[in-house]
């Protein structure tokens, strides 16, 4: 099992739009178990429900847990993408 600190960097912290893209990203690491652990709680990243119930602010320093499968590129690559500032157009 592989571990990393992360803060969060998107200015609206991670809300609808950026927990579709980490938990699209997640999917490719079949065999490869998530957890994340923040001040309002843990998520095995299961689904976008799951990660916005932890209310990530631009800030919050969470936990990324990897194991199983190929867990240096899957630590590598989610915690590139918590640690993102997002630039999506204006809805």
């Amino acid at each position: 099992m592989l571990e990393k600190k992360i803060v969060i960097r998107n200015t609206a912290g991670i809300h609808c739009r950026p927990s579709s893209v980490i938990i699209s990203e997640k999917e490719k690491f079949s065999g490869v178990s998530f957890r994340v652990t923040g001040e309002n709680g843990t998520t095995d990243l299961s689904g976008i429900l799951e990660l916005l119930a932890l209310g990530l602010q631009c800030g919050d320093e969470v936990t990324l847990q990897v194991s199983g499968g190929n867990e240096a590129e899957a630590l590598e690559t989610m915690s590139a993408l918590f640690e993102k500032e997002f630039d999506f157009p204006d809805a």
